[in-house]
């Protein structure tokens, strides 16, 4: 009788985790210019569209009154805050730590970091929402907003904030997704997230259709109603398994050393990003000493800084990922070329637009204003024509804060944070009490300090290429 060899049977192969390792080996060896813009292409198409669910709020505000555009330049930073903590600082934290893992070909240690995630980003969303509770009032007068502007900013935050955890959950879960070298999904559902947070905005607040008219506070409930559904949608897909991470015993392995490799960036990360809002907020408190019309011009001014944010943040999500995947992997060097690469784009693209503004601010501040609303244009037309020169370098030093995570050296962004905070506020103080400039002397503070924070990063990271 012949007997059969044994035969040779090969597992089956896993479709997800065979691509996921295939896009780790193409941000380890592709071309890194044609690489980072395939990469970023979708994610920045995504940003456009949620800067355009930003605008439209604004919109939706103004249809309301200078009173309601006012109060909502107060709470602005700290909803930006939100956002920018939950997709920046810990969502770049959490994408980063998750693509050095997979850098070192431990995709193990990737998915134990994605229940990590989550469970930090809990604890962050219920401190914000008690935070806001307890002092949100407090924070908002002493922003130098008026009694209405002041209670129509609380009417937004006690909505917003209870229901930020949507926002972070659907965040931090885009980011694991990011991390995995997957960019096509996390933008298309925020694309998603945004779309449908457009018409439930306007809708709640002004009341259309069978939406009940809730003014102000329908704002943001439109918003946290699409994150939830981005939340739900992000959260099954990483579940299925369709990032080609296997979770079977994940959750056992969740120790320390999962919420340090996340922490360590995350932690410097967001501090960084609080100056950054705090540098916002406290010019939003001495441009409010010169009173409502000049604080609503201001707001329009700042809410285009921060949707500079989101542009930056569609090149650097990708690179966060890339830079993360590269040093991971021992090459440094790749690393840096990816992040210098990324960033000088960032800033040519960011700077484009200020000099546009600072030659047309009517471009931006004709979409909300009318031309009655004279000195509310004046003080915004002030702003673009002494802040916007200067967004090339606060787009570069954003840019490189974003790389900056993937390499775990978040030293120097956050050097040029404490810069950036201490010319805006100490320039602002001695401009506006030493000359005759009012007003305008607080917008030249803002620019200098933008372009010392580009400077102070970019020097910084040349000459100790993240030693």
């Amino acid at each position: 009788m012949t007997v059969a060899p044994p035969l040779n049977i090969a597992a089956p192969v896993d479709a997800a985790s065979s691509a996921r390792a295939t896009r780790t080996k193409v941000l380890l060896t592709a071309p890194i210019g044609p690489t980072l813009a395939k990469l970023a292409a979708p994610n920045v198409l995504a940003m456009l569209v949620q800067a355009a669910q930003s605008i439209a709020e604004a919109y939706f505000a103004s249809l309301l009154g200078v009173t309601v555009l006012a109060g909502l330049a107060l709470v602005f930073p700290l909803m930006m805050l939100t956002q920018m903590l939950a997709a920046g600082a810990m969502g770049g934290a959490i994408s980063a730590a998750v693509a050095r893992a997979l850098g070192a070909s431990n995709p193990a240690r990737a998915a134990t970091l994605t229940f990590t995630a989550w469970i930090i980003v809990a604890c962050f969303a219920l401190l914000m929402a008690v935070t806001m509770a307890l002092f949100g009032r407090a924070i908002f007068s002493t922003l130098g907003g008026g009694e209405a502007a002041v209670d129509a900013a609380v009417t937004y935050s006690i909505v917003f904030f209870p229901g930020c955890f949507t926002i972070w959950l659907c965040h931090s879960s885009l980011s694991v997704i990011r991390g995995t070298g997957d960019m096509r999904m996390p933008s298309l559902l925020l694309l998603l997230v945004s779309i449908v947070s457009i018409p439930l905005s306007g809708g709640f607040a002004l009341g259309w259709g069978p939406l009940p008219a809730l003014g102000i506070a329908g704002l943001p409930l439109g918003l946290i109603l699409a994150y939830g559904l981005g939340a739900l949608i992000a959260v099954s897909y990483i579940a299925t398994g369709r990032t080609g991470l296997a979770f079977k015993g994940a959750f056992a392995r969740v120790d320390l050393g999962m919420f340090r490799d996340i922490m360590h960036v995350g932690a410097i990360a967001s501090v960084n990003t609080l100056l950054t809002v705090l540098t916002i907020v406290m010019m939003v408190g001495m441009v409010g000493q010169y009173g409502e019309a000049a604080l609503a011009g201001y707001g329009l001014g700042a809410r285009l800084e921060f949707l500079m944010i989101p542009v930056i943040f569609g090149i650097g999500a990708a690179m966060t990922a890339m830079v993360g995947v590269n040093v991971g992997a021992g090459q440094k060097d790749r690393a840096l070329r990816i992040a210098w690469t990324g960033s000088l784009t960032g800033a040519a693209i960011i700077g484009c637009i200020g000099l546009i503004l600072s030659v047309f601010p009517d471009l931006w501040l004709g979409m909300f204003l009318n031309p009655s609303d004279t000195a509310t244009l004046e003080a915004g037309r002030a702003y673009f024509r002494i802040v916007a020169p200067f967004y090339a370098f606060f787009g570069l030093g954003l840019a490189l804060y974003f790389a900056s995570q993937g390499a775990a050296k978040m030293l120097w962004p956050l050097i040029g944070s404490l810069f950036r905070i201490g010319l805006a506020v100490g320039g602002g103080l001695i401009l506006t009490s030493t000359t005759s400039m009012g007003v305008n002397g607080v917008f030249a503070a803002i620019g200098i300090a933008m372009m010392a924070y580009g400077l102070v990063i970019g020097v910084a990271i040349l000459h100790t290429r993240w030693a």
